[in-house]
């Protein structure tokens, strides 16, 4: 892996019906429907929007054996309509599906978490080496069959480790972990390669981006070792929707992207399938301009482990560094709109030459020294690359401009024996995310521990654009564990108001900082026993003012409890018109009437002292 310079992780190719995935071909785009797989007419309807939208590949659940017959009646009458894109056979639980899936279908995903374990109790049970030998048989006693059964059809194979799903006996030995979910995969994966099966594309899901791109790396890492290079399947399960789905979305696979990871991608949106289309293609082709990029010739710093967690340690300056959350700083250089939106209040405002009617009345206000008249002492001030001018300055918080190029000898001499300095890091590279990782490794070699926050300038008009580059730019760093807070400029038609929400939300997709209650919710299959747009929508209106707390939105329990292991508070689909209720990994009450969910959800809040008034 080359942490400053892009360039796509070789693999091999495997062929999937008319496509190819592996490093030397494009990545591929898919989705996955949310209709009943036994209703013919209405998945077939769904596959044509798909297709139309611009999808490489489609997903079908096929949880029991009637879904899986009846996925050749949908994939022929696709292919008598003169559509030949290939289809996938989404299995969990259930290895006869999968046997008749793998004559029908191009490729069939497994969940190793319940191909062969059954449902998940979240029991501690201790196996001893020879017991868990004797697991590891049982695996494979139910695997080689059914790779006869792809090898004989030319069927290709995902591997697809759900982070939430991983077995009783997996989490017993590992625990709930990056480590885990490797060894979840590697078991299948050894069992693969001794049956010389390699039609195989691998999946490391979680709806936790920090978790979810550690367990990616470490599984790269895992199968280098062993000479093994698959191609990857890249997706956050559970994004959710609207603007947060789109930016934890980017976040987490643009991260991997950027890294030269991924042969295939889904972004998954609690909305209709054929909507996650452009946005997996923006995300996909924002990242492929990187191609052939000038080289940034940087040193990597040995102390860095691409799987680690941890943060950079700095200093604190006022608010920043340290052991504070990042800040926001809210660009408000080239407008006068001064309005703040009071669920996302900026930490700080950038004006630059301008001192605006609010400088004394509480907000933080950051104006450029030079054109400040007065200079007065004890205001934030901003200068660009004259750390001269900084040093005369007696202001509590003074933010220094800087791209990786000014890092020379005397620059970082300043950097570690001022006080009271903030870097503003700034990059005019086509790989913004090389160039800056640059500096921050440039800082760990030189030890230096001065707070730095990341700053990227976009021209965008449309609210998922900037979403999409900002959740890759800023989000890779974040989940880096580089950044003491992020300032976004745009010259486009945003509404300020909404790009401060915007680098809010970025924040808490990269698990850097919360500030506002998190939906974990799933995209929907054919699995999903309510409506699922509809409710979500619902618990959103319900639930949105407890920002301290996470709630699972999930359509069925095949995922669900262990998909939204994160979450708080759950809301899970236990049959049509019945829901489950849980906390944390716990049911509380089970089979509930839907039209009483809401209001049994929030009583079980209460119960439980976390809910508070809205306001």
């Amino acid at each position: 892996m080359n942490y400053f310079n892009y360039k796509r992780r070789p693999t091999i190719n495997v062929p999937v019906g008319n496509v190819y995935m592996g490093g030397s071909y494009p990545v591929v785009i898919q989705t996955m429907t949310n209709t009943n797989t036994l209703d013919t007419e209405a998945s077939v309807a769904q596959c044509e929007r798909i297709i139309e939208s611009g999808a490489d590949l489609i997903r079908l659940t096929t949880q029991g054996v009637r879904e899986a017959n009846n996925l050749r009646e949908i994939h022929q009458q696709l292919r008598d309509k003169g559509y030949n894109t290939p289809l996938s056979a989404d299995i969990h639980f259930n290895p006869r599906a999968a046997h008749v899936a793998a004559t029908i279908a191009e490729k069939v995903r497994i969940n190793p978490g319940n191909y062969v374990d059954k449902q998940k109790t979240f029991a501690e049970v201790e196996y001893n080496d020879e017991e868990y030998a004797l697991e590891l048989q049982k695996i494979r006693e139910k695997v080689v069959p059914f790779l006869q059964i792809c090898k004989e059809h030319g069927t290709a194979v995902r591997i697809g480790v759900n982070h939430g799903s991983l077995s009783d006996r997996i989490m017993t030995r590992y625990g709930d972990t990056p480590a885990g979910m490797v060894e979840s995969c590697m078991e299948f994966l050894r069992i693969a390669i001794d049956e010389n099966f390699n039609d195989i594309v691998i999946s490391m899901k979680a709806s936790n981006t920090l978790l979810m791109t550690k367990a990616v790396r470490l599984l790269v890492y895992t199968m280098d070792k062993e000479n093994i290079h698959f191609p990857l399947h890249l997706g956050v399960t559970e994004a959710g929707n609207g603007d947060d789905g789109r930016m934890k979305s980017a976040v987490g696979i643009g991260a991997l992207l950027i890294d030269g990871m991924g042969d295939t991608i889904r972004v998954s949106l609690s909305e209709d399938p054929e909507a996650e289309v452009p946005v997996a293609k923006k995300l996909v082709e924002y990242v492929a301009k990187l191609e052939g990029h000038e080289v940034i010739n940087a040193e990597h710093f040995p102390g860095f482990s691409p799987f680690a967690m941890d943060k950079r340690e700095t200093k604190p300056v006022w608010n920043i560094g340290g052991e504070h959350l990042p800040v926001v700083i809210s660009d408000r250089s080239r407008i006068s709109d001064m309005s703040i939106n009071p669920h996302f209040i900026p930490d700080y405002i950038y004006v630059g030459e301008r001192v605006p009617e609010n400088f004394n009345k509480g907000m933080k206000s950051i104006v450029d020294f030079e054109n400040w008249e007065d200079k007065v002492d004890n205001f934030p001030m901003f200068t660009i690359n004259s750390i001269e001018e900084i040093k005369n300055c007696n202001a509590r918080a003074k933010f220094l401009k800087l791209s990786y190029p000014d890092l020379n000898d005397k620059i970082i001499s300043f950097l570690k024996e001022c006080s009271g300095v903030v870097v503003i890091l700034t990059t005019n590279h086509l790989n913004r995310v090389g160039e800056q990782r640059a500096f921050f490794h440039k800082l760990l070699i030189e030890e230096c521990d001065i707070p730095v926050v990341l700053h990227q300038n976009y021209n965008e008009d449309e609210a998922e654009d900037i979403q999409i580059k900002g959740g890759v730019d800023f989000g890779t760093l974040l989940l880096d564990g580089f950044g003491n807070g992020i300032m976004m400029s745009n010259e486009g038609k945003i509404d300020i108001n909404d790009m401060d929400a915007y680098s809010f939300g970025l924040l808490q997709a990269a698990r850097a900082r919360t500030s506002k209650t998190e939906f974990i919710s799933c995209p929907g299959c054919g699995r999903t026993l309510f409506d699922l747009q509809t409710t979500v929508a619902l618990i959103q209106k319900h639930f949105s003012h407890l920002k301290h707390l996470k709630i699972g939105v999930m359509g069925c329990i095949v995922n669900g409890v262990g998909e939204m292991a994160d979450a708080d508070y759950g809301y899970v689909g236990a049959e049509h018109g019945k829901i489950s209720l849980y906390r944390k990994k716990l049911l509380v009450e089970k089979n509930i009437p839907q039209a009483e969910a809401v209001e049994r959800l929030i009583q079980l809040i209460k119960d439980h002292g976390d809910w508070v008034e809205p306001s």
